[in-house]
């Protein structure tokens, strides 16, 4: 800690003139900015905490302290309402978890004043610090100490720390990536100007009367390059060095350094023999600012993930009080509250439906794309929507206890926990740089008896020969080369180290719905009842809906179709969608004009023409919740629906729903569902056999190269399992259909989350394959996740690696493409190592110099960056 009368005692601002604000503290007179500085010191020297000091860099600046530190706690007192905490904290019970965005941590000095300041607070259970995120997970107990006095205790020692938002988090992140552009802007800005020199000084400049001239424009270009664009590495460099850790910036740092160092010898000595090296230190600092800036960018993937999912909960609703409504915020509602919600909006709460009946939308839990029929009684969930009826909820749970919040809160704490795998390059460079940093030494020590020069050149050739520019590079190149090829098949690879996790995994589990089915509703089969036999008996026919047996429907068939057509394009229901889907192509792939059968009069037959010429005259439309939708037409009656509904309007026989009814339940083991249309009969014109029913098998079909891809991975040796959030037996269907050893059925989000933790504790790494929002913890949870490109927002932002086109063929072909990376990474590496046997003792001989060693150093990186390219060639036609 610095005692200047120049700079701040303790932020090493300078100090104001003409202002004296100054402390005698533990027998030393320390000097201020502010009398928030002072305040803080002497807070941090009254805790026992000056330890914080010697953690901080030297000559590192730090943040003023944030203006309410130094006002009343009553301003905080604000976060002590349970009303406001319940936005943020799960359980609002004596223990409470909550994350703290802070603002004023820079480095690792600061992540250690905070946790051991707020080790020593009672009430404090927990304290740990994200650096890389500015977060702090906070665990205390309420009864004991409040949050009030926590963050005031933050603000005494120079932090300011809110409740984490999403937005405020973005904002933090888009910050610090504007700071690092900034960077590398400078440093590009740089490079392209010393180009121009470094051209002119190897085309002879440095032989003639302007040397000295351009020699000191390289010098006044390079210099403030290295001091701000450098000064991530450095910072980094010396955090390491103090917590006792040689990071991939030590490296960087010092061959910067040294060669910046020896570039400014050989200008101010005038050095005949020596060369300088700007253009090299400024080039070196661009490329590798240009990784780091892309790097940063792919962090606020993870804001954006949970960003998508708050997005999902609506944010305000309509109360009920005593038959009045009115527009309130979800905040303001509580247990009990009742809450209107009509037709097509998102259901804002969890709770109970007191009155009115519907067909909701929860495939963002569940994954299914089937609404499901809701009746007074039946449980809703936020974030679900409401498709037809008018429903009143009463309110059980609201925001983070919500089962949407619940998953909200499942992704952000895997994003939190999920450790990233550590490069192979990154577990090798401690030892390199250690080995580089012996061997220039020694190589000065060897030589410096003989000539300084000398001695300075070799070891200065040592540093820039052994640069880390093909370690480096060893990974990234080959990832940036992978990602590529990955990118041109369909395989969007977000994170580069992924490719290394990926090509160890030998556990895939599968969604169902939308992974391994195509993920919309088909008509895939027809069944007729219109005829009869001899002893009167409703005849039961299977057809399969192609063009030639739809030509060869009779009229009253094709009229069924035609109407339960029309009908439903009225509807919003998925399988409403299906069956008017298949009715628009049924209209395009037949004219029925040319192909009416002689059964159908000739009166039906002008009806029939004009229904395909535009929609048919459908009167008194109505959807019945749950059970489907009526209409009248020419006196008749034509309704789409469940065989129980048709069989109450319809009056069938016992016989006939019985036989209907075995193959309703047939299809339903496969996850089908049989929707039935029935034609009533009119008085005034008769149809043959006395009005009609047909049946509509839909379902949402498996993928075509799905067993396919299923029977390719089980020969290359993965296991593969099945999670899903439909019934069990379908689901066991699909798996036994697909091969599929292992079957988890039933599951909500939470507990997708929980099987893929508890087989990751089993010491398996698993990839998990889903598309939907309700997977979106699964695969952040996951060590790889792969999400289909036709899935959801949320799937796509939480998983790893991205189906561009949604085809399964795909992930074995990704698996492959991992393992390819890998081998090369590892063979990248063994090119640089060998690279370095060669030419370090060269240059510690003495036999090289910078200049050649200059020259000699991209070797090792054009190497590598030639094998990696090898891996285009590889998968060129895959």
């Amino acid at each position: 800690m610095s005692s200047s009368p120049e700079n701040c005692d303790h932020c090493h601002l300078p100090l104001p003139p003409g202002e004296t604000i100054s402390s005698n503290i533990k027998g030393k007179d320390l000097y201020f900015c502010c009398h928030g500085c002072q305040a803080v010191c002497e807070t941090i020297y009254g805790s026992g905490m000056e330890g914080f000091y010697q953690r901080t860099i030297e000559g590192d600046t730090l943040q003023p302290p944030p203006l309410f530190s130094a006002k009343d706690n009553s301003e905080l007192e604000v976060y002590d309402l349970d009303e406001i905490q319940g936005e943020f904290v799960d359980v609002l019970g004596d223990i409470r978890e909550i994350h703290l965005l802070v603002e004023g941590i820079h480095c690792a000095a600061c992540v250690w004043l905070i946790e051991h300041r707020l080790a020593n607070e009672p009430g404090v259970l927990e304290a740990n610090v994200n650096l890389s995120v500015k977060k702090l997970r906070l665990k205390w107990d309420n009864s004991a100490v409040k949050l009030s006095q926590i963050l005031h205790h933050l603000g005494q020692i120079g932090y300011a720390a809110v409740p984490y938002d999403p937005d405020a988090a973005e904002g933090q992140i888009k910050k610090q990536n504007q700071a690092l552009l900034f960077r590398l802007s400078f440093a590009g800005f740089a490079a392209m100007n010393l180009m121009w020199i470094s051209i002119a000084l190897y085309a002879g400049a440095d032989e003639g009367e302007f040397k000295d001239l351009f020699h000191w424009l390289g010098l006044g270009l390079a210099t403030p390059t290295l001091l701000y664009s450098g000064y991530p590495f450095y910072r980094s460099a010396i955090t390491g060095l103090l917590n006792r850790h040689l990071t991939m910036d030590l490296p960087i740092a010092i061959g910067a350094s040294i060669t910046y160092l020896y570039s400014c010898y050989v200008v101010f000595s005038g050095s005949e023999i020596g060369h300088v090296y700007f253009d090299t230190v400024v080039n070196f600092l661009f490329v590798i600012l240009t990784g780091r800036y892309l790097e940063a960018m792919s962090k606020r993937l993870a804001v954006q993930s949970s960003q998508r999912l708050l997005d999902l909960q609506p944010k305000i609703s309509t109360l009920i009080t005593d038959d009045e409504t009115s527009i309130v915020p979800i905040r303001a509602l509580k247990e009990g509250d009742w809450v209107l919600v009509k037709p097509g909006e998102k259901i804002p709460v969890d709770g109970l439906i007191i009155k009115g009946e519907s067909v909701v939308d929860e495939s963002m839990l569940t994954g299914e794309f089937l609404p499901v029929a809701k009746l007074t009684g039946d449980q809703v969930s936020a974030g679900t929507t409401n498709k037809d009826g008018v429903l009143t909820v009463q309110v059980s749970q609201t925001l983070k206890n919500t089962a949407l919040g619940k998953i909200i809160h499942l992704v952000d704490e895997a994003q939190s926990t999920k450790a990233p795998i550590q490069c192979t390059a990154d577990r090798i460079i401690p030892w390199f740089v250690s080995v580089t940093l012996i061997l220039s030494s020694l190589t000065f020590a060897f030589w410096v008896g003989e000539n300084f020069e000398i001695a300075l050149m070799a070891a200065t050739s040592v540093l820039i020969i052994t640069c880390p520019c093909a370690f480096g590079l060893a990974t990234p190149m080959a990832i940036a080369v992978a990602t590529g090829v990955g990118a041109r098949m369909g395989v969007l690879v977000k994170h580069g180290a992924v490719l290394e996790i990926l090509s160890s995994v030998r556990h895939f589990v599968f969604d169902k719905t939308g992974t391994l089915t195509q993920g919309k509703m088909l008509v895939s089969t027809l069944f007729s009842s219109v005829s009869v036999d001899e002893s009167g008996s409703r005849i039961i026919k299977k057809i399969v809906p192609d063009e030639a047996n739809i030509d060869k429907l009779n009229g009253t068939e094709k009229m069924i179709l035609t109407l339960a057509w029309y009908l439903e394009t009225h509807s919003e229901h998925m399988i409403a969608r299906a069956i008017a889907g298949f009715g628009q192509q049924f209209k395009v792939n037949l004219n029925l004009n040319s192909h009416l059968n002689s059964d159908l009069n000739s009166d039906l037959s002008k009806h029939l023409s004009k229904h395909l010429s535009k929609p048919a005259d459908l009167e008194q439309i109505k959807v019945v919740a749950g059970s489907g939708i009526r209409a009248s037409y020419q006196g008749q009656q034509i309704a789409v629906g469940s065989l129980s509904w048709i069989r109450e309007l319809a009056e069938l026989s016992d016989v006939l729903y019985h036989q209907l009814d075995e193959i309703s339940r047939e299809y339903q083991v496969s996850g089908s569902t049989v929707v039935y249309a029935w034609l009533g009969s009119s008085a005034e014109q008769s149809l043959p056999g006395d009005g009609g029913l047909m049946a509509f098998v839909v379902e949402d079909k498996l993928r075509e190269d799905a067993a396919e891809i299923i029977k390719t991975m089980h020969h290359q040796g993965f296991h593969l399992s099945l999670l899903s959030g439909d019934k069990q037996e379908v689901a066991d269907y699909m798996a036994e259909k697909l091969a599929i050893e292992e079957v988890i059925a039933e599951v909500m989000p939470d507990e997708k989350y929980k099987v893929i933790q508890q087989k990751q504790q089993n010491g398996d790494l698993i990839a998990m394959v889903g598309d939907g929002i309700n997977d979106a913890p699964a695969l952040v949870r996951a060590d790889v996740g792969i999400a289909m490109g036709s899935g959801t927002d949320v799937s796509i932002d939480s998983a790893d690696v991205i189906l561009m086109n949604g085809e399964l063929g795909k992930i074995p072909l990704a698996a492959e493409l991992s393992q390819a990376t890998l081998s090369t990474i590892k063979q990248n590496i063994t090119i640089s190592i060998l690279y370095n046997i060669i030419m370090v003792p060269l240059a510690m001989a003495a036999m090289i110099t910078p200049l050649v060693a200059a020259i000699s150093m991209p070797l090792s990186s054009l190497l590598v960056i030639a094998n990696a390219a090898r891996l285009r060639w590889r998968f060129k036609n895959k």
